[in-house]
């Protein structure tokens, strides 16, 4: 007896059967040609969602998978993976529902400058000639994720400076917040050698052109090298290394790592704006804020966070418990923070924050300052900005600064003012939480 051949699967069935890791997957019409490319953390269920009930109600859905007649998937080591070989496939294939990159000059590029002694590595719109590009990209903010993620392990550097190592004056340069938590080596400060930070760059490509196993091969072969040649710290280095890129999947989760966009305004604007109200000598680049907060009226606790660049940088956040204050204390609170805050980054010589902003009037600022005197230490630019009146106040000036509530470096100020105060009721909700059991 002959037994018929069981009917091929449809795309639902075939998506129900796709692994639960991260991939990018592969709509297909009734000839073959791709019609969407997409990226997931769980290709199982990112591609059976296109088949729900749920999906059914948006338009733009339904008329993609009115055409799809079969789907395919590539798996992907991680999150981040799928993100630059979604954008590979994308301008290779140019599949009609990807809609969003008709035009690929206007959309988000990754750009190493190669041809630069020590590259920088950024993001832009507008690739430069000899540059090393990859992209475009669906999503700048999603590119910012991954680079966070790429960064811990390569430690390069995103920032604008042009820096040449036979200039004297690099010797003496501050490197920024990303060197103290090592997150870029510092060639500003020259604590890299151009071959050093040459060979971080290449890796990084290597990663970034999905070559990761090829480069972990050769990583491995290097750590053994140096293991027989009795070059211990660089064995370890290596194999250091290696084990970081292998868990790039536990680490490149971008959603773990994302930074908070509510910001509506440009934040280069709100810096610029800020170096002039404040009268600062350059564009500062990193801001600290403090709030204070208490739980149940009893327990005070503050919260510290940190932007670089105009955003948040969730690396920098700190919560305190406040030890030294009986009862309700704002003042004597905000003093313990400060104090606490930077005799560790005196004492570890970490780099200062370029503006320290207060939440609160003159009473919190005030106790600020007494705190930098009491550790007989020179500040960073030190201010507050008082909530009713969103006015800014400077340590040892009567008046204070009101800025239009439409201007760019108030709305910054804001911004991180809004960032601690809500970072510190998140630090109060979980212990509460820890205290109800």
């Amino acid at each position: 007896m002959r037994m018929e051949a069981p009917p091929p699967q449809t795309p639902a069935e075939k998506a129900k059967g796709f692994p639960t890791t991260p991939g990018v997957y592969l709509m297909k019409d009734e000839s073959g040609n791709v019609l969407y490319v997409g990226k997931a953390k769980n290709l199982r269920s990112r591609t059976s969602h296109y088949f729900s009930k749920e999906a059914a109600i948006d338009l733009r859905t339904c008329e993609l998978v009115k055409y799809i007649r079969d789907i395919d998937f590539i798996p992907c080591e991680s999150e981040v993976d799928a993100l630059l070989r979604e954008a590979r496939l994308v301008k290779d294939l140019k599949p009609k529902y990807n809609k969003d990159l008709k035009d690929g000059k206007s959309f988000p590029y990754i750009q190493i400058r190669t041809r630069e002694e020590f590259p920088r590595v950024e993001i832009t719109r507008t690739p430069r000639r000899g540059a090393k590009l990859f992209g475009p990209f669906l999503s700048k903010a999603r590119i910012r994720d991954a680079l966070n993620v790429l960064q811990r392990l390569f430690k390069f550097r995103t920032c604008s400076l042009d820096i040449a190592s036979e200039e004297k004056r690099w010797r003496w340069f501050r490197p920024c917040l990303l060197a103290s938590i090592r997150q870029c080596t510092a060639p500003c400060n020259l604590r890299v050698t151009k071959a050093e930070y040459r060979e971080q760059i290449k890796k990084l490509i290597m990663v970034l052109n999905g070559q990761s196993t090829k480069l972990i091969r050769r990583m491995e072969v290097e750590m053994k090298e140096a293991s027989v040649g009795m070059l211990f710290e660089k064995a370890g280095r290596l194999r250091d290394e290696i084990t970081a890129i292998r868990s790039l999947k536990l680490r490149g989760d971008v959603d773990t790592h994302v930074q908070p966009e509510v910001f509506h305004i440009d934040p280069k604007k709100g810096l610029a704006g800020l170096q002039k109200v404040l009268g600062l000598e350059k564009k500062p680049r990193s801001i600290e804020g403090v709030d204070i907060a208490h739980l149940s009226g009893e327990d005070t606790v503050a919260s510290l966070v940190s932007f670089l660049d105009g955003l948040p940088f969730k690396e920098g956040y700190r919560k305190y418990k406040i030890n030294s204050v009986q009862g309700i204390d704002d003042f004597a609170s905000m003093r313990e923070v400060v104090t606490r805050r930077f005799k560790r980054l005196h004492d570890d010589e970490s780099v200062f924050p370029d503006i320290l902003l207060i939440d609160g009037g003159k009473g919190q600022l005030n106790a600020a300052m007494d705190a930098f005197k009491m550790l007989g230490i020179d500040p960073p630019t030190v201010i507050s900005l008082a909530k009713q009146e969103e006015e800014i106040f400077r340590p040892g000036e009567r008046e204070s600064i009101k800025l239009s509530k439409h201007s760019a470096a108030l709305r910054l100020l804001q911004y991180v003012r809004d960032e601690s105060h809500r970072f510190a009721q998140h630090y109060l909700h979980t212990l509460r939480n820890k205290r109800l059991g």
